[in-house]
């Protein structure tokens, strides 16, 4: 009997977390993620900075660049480009153009959607191409840990804001 060989494994991975908060919904969450482009170091925890390249802020075109401090020695890095934002549906997409952590390509898209209760239920899907060293699996629950951390930061931020 003939041994079957594994499936190859899949040229692309997708992907995708949510979050919800009570605490807000999407119209107010949506100016945090999207006024500022570039302050993605504000809300998601693993980004150490984050900063403006080039573009036309709040626009399609609009280049940042964040890092991560590994070690002190080790800084990771990724150049993005946001490709798409739509007020009206609440969606952002954006690319890494380069980087230094292993991304080959990867494209993300965020979305904010009406959440149960009234609050704010928060999307992040991806397709990228396998990371070496970086199983799938792992990959996902290291964004699902960043994204709830982001959006407890953003609601924190809001109750805290005047009115």
């Amino acid at each position: 009997m003939e041994q079957q060989s594994p499936p190859p494994p899949p040229s692309k991975w997708e992907g995708e977390v949510s979050a919800e908060t009570p605490a807000a919904d999407p119209h107010q969450i949506w100016p945090l993620l999207t006024d500022d482009f570039c302050s993605l170091h504000k809300w998601l925890p693993f980004v150490d900075t984050c900063h403006y390249v080039e573009g036309v802020p709040g626009q399609p075109g609009l280049v940042r660049h964040c890092a991560v401090t590994v070690t002190p020695s080790s800084i990771k890095w990724a150049k993005e480009r946001l490709n798409l934002i739509d007020p009206i549906a609440h969606t952002l997409t954006y690319e890494i153009l380069d980087n230094n952590m292993g991304f080959k390509s990867y494209v993300a898209t965020m979305k904010l959607l009406q959440g149960s209760g009234g609050g704010c239920k928060f999307v992040w899907s991806f397709v990228a191409d396998p990371i070496e060293g970086w199983p799938l699996e792992e990959f996902v629950k290291y964004l699902d840990s960043g994204l709830h951390q982001m959006v407890n930061k953003m609601a924190d931020f809001l109750k805290k804001s005047p009115l």
